[in-house]
C-alpha cells in the first residue's frame, strides 16, 4: 500500500467558503501559483502537493510534484475516472497522521496551465492520487 504524504504537521489556515468565487481568471490572481510554488518549495522534504485554499486563497488552483517538477493547475476539473478504485493511506497538513481513502488509478483533468492555456491531460498512479487529494481540498473535503 502506497502512502501519500502531503505537508504533514504544518500549521496552515485552511480556508473554504462554498459561496466564494473559486473560478480563476488571468486578472484575479495568477500570482497565487507563484505563492504556491514558494510554499511547496519550502516544504519539499515533506510535501508533494497543495491547494490554494490551504494557504489562504479561496480560488481553484493546485500545485503538485511530478518527476521532481512542480505543476500548477488553474480551475482543475476531473472530467473522467477509470481503472481500479483502490484504498490507500494519505497524510495531510489538515490533520495529524494518515487516513485511508479511496482513489481512482487513472484520471483525466481539464485545467488551465501557467500561461492560462486550456489543457486536458490523463494522469495515473501516484500523480493521479495527489491531484484527487488536492481537488478534494478545493471542494472543502478533508481526508
Amino acid at each position: 500500500m502506497q502512502t501519500l504524504f502531503l505537508c504533514l504537521h504544518l500549521s496552515y489556515n485552511f480556508k473554504y467558503d462554498k459561496n466564494a468565487d473559486l473560478i480563476f481568471t488571468r486578472e484575479n490572481g495568477l500570482y497565487i501559483g507563484t505563492d504556491l510554488k514558494d510554499t511547496l518549495q519550502a516544504h519539499l522534504h515533506e510535501c508533494v502537493g497543495m491547494a490554494g485554499n490551504m494557504i489562504g486563497y479561496n480560488k481553484s488552483v493546485i500545485i503538485f510534484l511530478e518527476d521532481e517538477k512542480m505543476h500548477v493547475m488553474y480551475n482543475p476539473e476531473i472530467i473522467k475516472t477509470s481503472g481500479n478504485y483502490h484504498e490507500c493511506e494519505e497524510g495531510c497538513l489538515s490533520h495529524v497522521g494518515q487516513k485511508l481513502v479511496k482513489r481512482y488509478e487513472t484520471i483525466k483533468v481539464s485545467y488551465f496551465d501557467e500561461s492560462f492555456k486550456k489543457k486536458i491531460k490523463t494522469y495515473t498512479g501516484f500523480t493521479a492520487q495527489i491531484i484527487q487529494h488536492e481537488c478534494d481540498h478545493l471542494k472543502g473535503i478533508l481526508i
